[in-house]
């Protein structure tokens, strides 16, 4: 983070003492999981897509779990994503941006990575005050910073604030269906009675073992009315690429 963008210590250890003390409390917890919501619209004759709105979320390495949570701490799966192997955890940090804005409980996912990252949607951003770019996951580096508050103690993070590019998560018998391959681009059309929209650019994240779901945040989510849709359909993007969060 630039110096202009420093926070006093002082101010961090009183948000510290704040959060052990609503903890303490049994108000450290938010009742809504900051992880994956969304829509399962399938047709018989084609692969099972799912499209799942991911709010916003922190990845964290394990050393900052520890610091944030406290030595030999390790994240407490609560409740399993969609892909196999990934979670929600029960630990939520809070995220501080510039001049002191915050948003006081945001969702920890595991399990742990080699880096700390935080994905956000573009509100969030404007909320926080950082200029965060439209990245795929792990594509971190020249991005802003922030600082991220746990109830054990407090991480400076120069780098890793993202809002993350909306991307399919699909296996090779999928990607064979719809003619696309890892690194592809595809097309997410979502009709509903109030704004049928075209979503383009998904990036194709393909494997052996990924269950077929497109991955789009909260902003865009809302914006589509993907709880009213009845409709969505998976497309190959037949021109080349446009987007710039590659």
């Amino acid at each position: 983070m630039s110096p202009t963008q420093t926070i006093d210590r002082s101010d961090v250890e009183r948000i510290v003492r704040q959060i052990v003390l609503a903890q303490t409390r049994g108000a450290g917890a938010t009742s809504a999981v900051n992880g994956a919501n969304g829509a399962k619209l399938a047709e018989s004759d084609k692969p099972n897509l799912v499209v799942n709105i991911s709010a916003r979320h922190v990845h964290l390495s394990q050393e900052h779990v520890e610091v944030l949570f406290g030595p030999g701490h390790t994240l407490t799966p609560m409740r399993e994503l969609y892909q196999d192997g990934f979670y929600a955890a029960e630990e939520t940090v809070m995220v501080v941006g510039p001049r002191r804005r915050m948003i006081p409980t945001v969702r920890v996912l595991g399990p742990t990575r080699p880096f700390s990252q935080v994905e956000l949607a573009f509100t969030d951003s404007i909320s926080l005050g950082i200029d965060a770019p439209v990245r795929h996951s792990g594509n971190i580096d020249g991005t802003p910073g922030c600082v991220l508050v746990g109830p054990k103690g407090v991480v400076e993070l120069d780098q890793g604030v993202i809002r993350a590019a909306r991307h399919v998560h699909i296996n090779s018998r999928d990607a064979e269906y719809y003619g696309v391959k890892k690194g592809d681009h595809m097309n997410l059309r979502i009709e509903s009675p109030f704004c049928t929209t075209v979503l383009e650019d998904l990036l194709v994240r393909a494997d052996e073992t990924s269950k077929l779901e497109v991955h789009i945040d909260t902003d865009e989510g809302n914006a589509c009315y993907l709880d009213a849709a009845t409709r969505v359909t998976l497309l190959k993007q037949e021109s080349p690429c446009s987007c710039k969060s590659h």
